[in-house]
């Protein structure tokens, strides 16, 4: 085991990934003389040189359409997005035409794209820089989203998505890149398909991914001292989404609470809790309870962006109301 930073892990799968393969880049806003806005690129261009890390101009959709063109001719980009609001300046790419050419072509053409990009509030810039967007992202066919939550996974998704035919957008919530978490020494594959139980229990579920996570574990370890035994569900996955996890471990607490950090109102937690009443329903003790962000753009004080995010005290009262 070898304890190092989310950050670190990510820079340690480039590393590897560009080693690997010839065919792997990455490109993006910063990444190679500034090393990357979160440091995820640093001392990568010295390593790997201009050719296989490319600073592009400020144009989401310009350079992410390269990053597909490059993946319909033959080599597997990595492409980084700054933050998960300016994805939105390439969603016309992402929509029309990475998530749709294999379909479109009946099979002909694959896209092999890996998209890296920082979501999440936490770090006080403002409404602008705080979206959490991967449950939009996770409504469009054709592609993968992965939510790594450790340095593991970090790491490990992202090799792994560079193994995969089709388009993978990973989502790297940004307050976690200063994190330490132990790596794997032997450092198995990574299941990109599958979600995993981070604490069992069986007195309810607590459903979360991403930064969400490590609240989520924090709540279960005070409501441990009051007696309460939280399962902690990491779903690291939301698309293709691991519904026979989700609903195996309901059918074992019979509760739910689901953590997520986008807006309540069309948020992917009422996916999770459609899902669970379509799968689970007569194994319910209890109505399925969210804790999600207030529905008002992210505010940049830090005392009301705190008020504004799901926090393990409202994760701990939502289990209080879902028990009685």
């Amino acid at each position: 085991m070898t304890t190092i930073t989310y950050r670190e892990a990510v820079r340690s799968g480039l590393r590897e990934a560009l080693k690997r393969d010839p065919r792997v880049f990455l490109m993006g806003e910063d990444v190679g003389k500034y090393g990357g806005t979160y440091a995820c690129s640093k001392g990568l261009l010295d390593e790997f040189g201009p050719e296989r890390i490319r600073d592009t101009p400020l144009s989401e959709s310009t350079f992410v359409g390269a990053g597909i063109g490059a993946a319909l001719g033959g080599m597997r980009p990595i492409v980084e997005v700054m933050t998960v609001n300016f994805s939105l300046l390439a969603l016309d790419q992402i929509l029309n035409n990475a998530a749709t050419l294999r379909h479109m072509s009946g099979g002909q053409f694959n896209v092999p794209l890996v998209v890296r990009m920082a979501t999440g509030a936490g770090r006080q810039v403002a409404a602008q820089h705080s979206h959490s967007l991967e449950g939009w992202y996770a409504h469009i066919p054709g592609i993968t989203v992965l939510t790594p939550a450790t340095v593991t996974d970090a790491q490990g998704m992202l090799l792994a998505a560079l193994q995969e035919p089709d388009p993978v957008f990973i989502f790297e919530h940004a307050y976690l890149y200063s994190m330490e978490g132990e790596l794997e020494g032997s450092r198995p594959a990574v299941d990109i398909s599958r979600a995993a139980v981070r604490r069992p229990g069986n007195d309810l579920s607590l459903i979360t991914f991403g930064g969400s996570l490590w609240k989520a574990l924090a709540a279960a370890t005070q409501l441990a001292q009051e007696g309460i035994e939280a399962e902690v569900l990491d779903l690291r996955v939301l698309r293709p989404l691991d519904t026979g996890t989700i609903l195996t471990s309901v059918r074992k607490t019979h509760r739910a609470v689901v953590i997520d950090e986008a807006w309540r109102t069309g948020s992917f937690a009422a996916e999770i809790a459609a899902q669970i009443m379509e799968g689970a329903f007569y194994d319910l003790d209890a109505p399925v309870a969210r804790v999600c962000s207030e529905e008002v753009p992210i505010p940049y004080p830090k005392h009301l962006e705190e008020a504004a995010l799901p926090q393990p005290d409202k994760i701990v009262k939502a289990v209080r109301r879902l028990l009685g």
